[in-house]
């Protein structure tokens, strides 16, 4: 049962989402007992701090103990600093609205942090992957989660390259997880391919991700969140239009994600009747580096044309990844047929990680020793030319993009996309 609103023009209020948040939380679910909450980090667009006062003014008031987690996945571990400024809670407001919480990060980096809930056999990968891979994977979970009466997911979806759609057991895998399945889902993800699961909901990865999450011994709830386009006199959002709205918020089992899902593929793809020889998309500012800039891409590719360049805009983007950047360095960014064609060279690079090289270099195709990419990915970012040329990537000069040039210019074969990341571009021929 779910409890939830949602239409494109909404932009539900703080008592709005109080009122859904207490009607669809049974009492019994909660009260006192211990909850852990995970949410995004900051490379989401949503209303956090809206729905994080909302759940301290509700679950909050009922549950014996409510602590955060924010679920990294694999991206950089936040200060506690961080973590408040991006839930909108002053000092202040710890001191007096949260004195018993704990504000923490799934950190996926520290040994000790996970714990195996088990494995998913041979015989089973091979089912839910629909004969892709036929091995035996284990599957880990932060091991402080296991500790709590109720997890409480808390996040925004949108579409997703690796999944389909995000959130929901997503905050599971790879939120609060690591090891061997989350490389291992985000390698399937690769093969199959960005451009046949980015923006569909029933994939074989969502499915793989749902197995998973019934081995978690803990009960879940969610509270999903759809985010809209916004005032364009505030601070940039969804599409660059203005502050995230709150269009849509669902909360009950897993059928809350399966409905936010279904607002998110009507607000969250934009449709296009041609495709366009050149696409110049200006990452959005939360992405700090092309481990999560990639995105970009993900939401583009579908409408550049054959033989045409994608180009990802972005000055503030310095480096490829604090994590994953010297693995990237010595393997550069390839399409999927290169890495499956030589398997055996890669066998000591964490496949998450070969899955983000084709994700950000696309189709394309791998035959005698030859690459061909259906389309040219170029970086226009702080990331020097030396380093794009040798990670296998084009190159401009950020300092001459103009986004003058490229604006207004779709007659011409030319897309210009602001706060690119986010929206799904998809050929109205095509719809999915």
């Amino acid at each position: 049962m779910i409890t939830g609103k949602g239409d494109p023009h909404l932009d539900l209020s703080l008592e709005e989402a109080r009122e859904l948040l207490d009607k669809g939380t049974p009492r019994e679910l909660v009260e006192g007992r211990s909850v852990l909450v995970l949410t995004p980090d900051a490379t989401r667009t949503c209303p956090l701090p809206l729905l994080i006062t909302a759940l301290a003014d509700t679950v909050g008031r009922q549950a014996g103990r409510l602590d955060f987690m924010v679920a990294l996945g694999s991206h950089t571990p936040m200060s506690e600093a961080q973590i408040l400024a991006l839930y909108g809670i002053t000092e202040e407001r710890r001191t007096r609205e949260f004195p018993r919480s704990r504000f923490l990060n799934h950190r996926w980096d520290l040994g000790g942090t996970l714990t195996p809930l088990g494995t998913i056999g041979t015989e089973e990968i091979e089912e839910l992957t629909g004969g892709l891979f036929r091995e035996e994977v284990t599957v880990d979970l932060n091991r402080a989660a296991l500790e709590y009466d109720l997890i409480l997911v808390l996040g925004p979806v949108f579409p997703h390259e690796v999944v389909g759609f995000s959130g929901g057991d997503k905050y599971l895998f790879p939120g609060i997880s690591g090891g061997k399945f989350l490389h291992f889902f985000h390698w399937l993800g690769a093969v199959i391919t960005c451009w046949d699961t980015i923006g569909y909901k029933d994939t074989p990865v969502r499915r793989l991700v749902e197995r998973a999450a019934r081995m978690v011994p803990v009960p879940r709830h969610f509270v999903c969140m759809v985010v809209g386009h916004a005032s364009p006199e505030s601070a940039p959002g969804v599409g660059g239009a203005g502050r995230p709205t709150l269009a849509g918020l669902y909360v009950g089992d897993k059928e809350a994600w399966s409905a936010a899902a279904d607002l998110s593929a009507r607000l969250h793809i934009e449709y296009k009747d041609r495709p366009y020889q050149t696409v110049l998309g200006r990452a959005a500012p939360m992405y700090d580096e092309l481990w999560v800039g990639g995105k970009v891409m993900y939401k583009l590719e579908p409408v550049v044309a054959e033989g045409g360049c994608l180009i990802i805009y972005g000055p503030h983007i310095r480096e490829i990844s604090r994590t994953w950047g010297a693995q990237l360095e010595r393997i550069g960014y390839h399409v999927r047929d290169y890495f499956l064609a030589q398997m055996g060279r890669f066998d000591d690079v964490p496949r998450g990680v070969l899955a983000h090289s084709t994700h950000v270099k696309g189709l394309g195709t791998y035959e005698n020793g030859v690459e061909r990419p259906r389309i040219e990915v170029i970086l226009a970012t702080g990331i020097p030319e030396e380093l794009c040329r040798r990670v296998n990537l084009g190159y401009l000069d950020p300092a001459s993009v103009r986004a003058e040039d490229y604006r207004g210019q779709e007659g011409e074969g030319i897309l210009f996309v602001d706060h690119a990341g986010e929206i799904l571009h998809r050929l109205r021929s095509n719809p999915g």
